[in-house]
């Protein structure tokens, strides 16, 4: 067992936490934004619980997961592959892997998953008469919650192996481990319900976050094809569109502000 009051000591162990709890949170907006969109399908009264559950869910798994680190570091290694032969690229690289592990048949069928379920959700946005689709909004509550709360399981369990991997890749310290999970999940708690409430309130906030779900999606196949997309361009893409959005927003509610006062101007002269 390690010794806690050792790493406490330690500087390099509080930089090895601070920059893990930062990869954790940037890591989990996937996961959150994913569970808020599902659960704002839900009646109202079923919202905040489905967001609880599925967070707690998320941290249990974490956790469960970081008890068995010699089964989740095999999950890496080779399990088949195709007989077939890439294509290669101008330098003579293949353009992708066709040798498959368990950790990269979990990524492929998370991204498959997350880009059928982004693309349902498109429709549903686009075209919102009843369906008989379990989590329509007009369908049966009971059966809707107990199928949001399964497809966030999957989920979770797909962006919790990516999450204790890239943990393992950062420290060798269960410790560390396990207090950047707990923080992170924490944080993504108290998060929840105000980016669930900012995306339900937010029509066009709803089409941008199912098409980052959409990206999200693309680069978990790419990944479980061995095409590795730096997370940073990901995510600096997310930040751009939405910086984009947010001036979109201000500029209807400016625009809103100034048809308010035209209106009760004219109104003023009208009385008058």
């Amino acid at each position: 067992m390690e010794n806690l009051a050792t790493l406490a000591a330690a500087p390099e162990a509080w930089a090895a936490l601070i920059t893990l709890i930062v990869m954790e949170v940037v890591l989990g907006i996937d996961n959150l934004v994913f569970i808020s969109i599902l659960s704002n399908k839900l009646p109202e009264a079923q919202r905040n619980k489905a967001r609880r559950i599925g967070i707690s869910l998320a941290l249990i798994m974490r956790l469960g997961l970081l008890s068995t680190l010699a089964f989740i570091v095999g999950l890496t290694a080779p399990v088949f592959s195709l007989p077939f032969a890439a294509p290669l690229d101008a330098d003579g690289h293949a353009i992708f892997d066709l040798q498959f592990s368990w950790r990269d048949l979990i990524l492929i069928a998370g991204g498959l998953f997350l880009v059928w379920k982004a693309t349902t959700e498109i429709h549903h946005t686009v075209d919102p008469a009843p369906s008989e689709d379990l989590l329509d909004k007009k369908g049966r509550a009971a059966v809707g919650f107990g199928s949001a709360i399964v497809q966030i399981l999957l989920l979770d369990l797909v962006f919790s192996i990516d999450s204790i991997l890239t943990a393992v890749g950062m420290t060798d310290h269960l410790a560390i481990m396990i207090i950047a999970v707990i923080v992170a999940v924490g944080i993504m708690m108290l998060a929840a319900n105000p980016l669930a409430n900012f995306i339900h309130d937010n029509p066009t906030v709803v089409m941008l976050a199912l098409g980052f779900l959409l990206m999200i999606g693309a680069v978990l196949i790419a990944d479980g094809f061995g095409v590795h997309v730096p997370k940073g361009y990901i995510y600096a893409a997310m930040a751009f569109s939405a910086l984009v959005e947010g001036l979109n927003m201000a500029a209807r509610k400016s625009s809103q502000k100034k048809r308010a006062a035209l209106a009760q101007h004219a109104t003023h002269d009208i009385d008058r």
